[in-house]
């Protein structure tokens, strides 16, 4: 099973699309596991930014019911939801140069951890009714992530090594962005691999990164008639 997410751009003035995890992707994900006899092991290549938690946190349980081995391969990078679906693997093979990511919940344009710091800092008369609203979600979805971090790992690692990990990655311990190297991975603990099959690497080659071919001429397609924008 692949996810592979790429950074595409509209053939029109070049506008990015950025592609993450969807509840479109877990559909299909689910599908192909459910698809698979319980005893066949699995192989999931892993190249995402992340996306929806809800989506990632459907394909991770499923991952983590299945019944065969199910092996996680990140060639590149899987941060946020897709570090999500690989702590509910058997195992994850990366790169020496692949980075996982932290898990903590973002609320719109800020870190969860965050608003509720901030609202710990300052006195309440000092802060408005949305922040402490926002601030109040975000304790909410701190503690459910951490919860399903746990979930996810139970069984896996002995219970002070999950209660560590799902502290560490979801409760803003680095910005969301930072990348958890191989090094980095293993010194917290996680059981990875860098034992990547070139395979992987020649199955990523046939997705490459869209690229947008320029144009000699660029207009916008709508017709003019004599008399526009005339005094302007």
């Amino acid at each position: 099973i692949l996810l592979v997410h790429r950074q595409e751009t509209m053939s029109l003035l070049g506008f990015p699309i950025f592609r993450y995890i969807d509840i479109h992707d877990s559909e299909e994900v689910l599908r192909a596991i459910h698809m698979t006899d319980p005893e066949v092991p699995i192989d999931l290549i892993l190249h995402t930014p992340g996306g929806l938690v809800l989506a990632a946190l459907q394909i991770a349980r499923a991952v983590k019911k299945h019944p065969g081995k199910v092996t996680v391969f990140v060639p590149h990078y899987a941060m946020s939801g897709g570090t999500l679906i690989a702590l509910a693997a058997d195992e994850i093979v990366m790169s020496e140069h692949a980075v996982l990511g932290p898990v903590d919940p973002q609320l719109g344009q800020y870190p969860a951890a965050s608003l509720v710091k901030v609202v710990k800092q300052k006195p309440i008369s000092e802060v408005d009714d949305q922040t402490l609203i926002m601030a109040d979600v975000a304790e909410k979805a701190i503690a459910q992530v951490r919860e399903s971090v746990k979930e996810l790992l139970e069984g896996k690692y002995p219970a002070e090594k999950v209660e560590e990990l799902a502290r560490l990655l979801s409760e803003g311990t680095w910005t969301h962005d930072y990348p958890i190297t191989f090094d980095a991975a293993r010194k917290l603990g996680l059981r990875v691999s860098s034992e990547i099959p070139q395979e992987v690497y020649q199955l990523m080659s046939l997705y490459p990164q869209p690229v947008r071919r320029q144009p000699t001429v660029e207009y916008l397609p709508v017709p003019r008639h004599r008399g526009d924008g005339e005094g302007r």
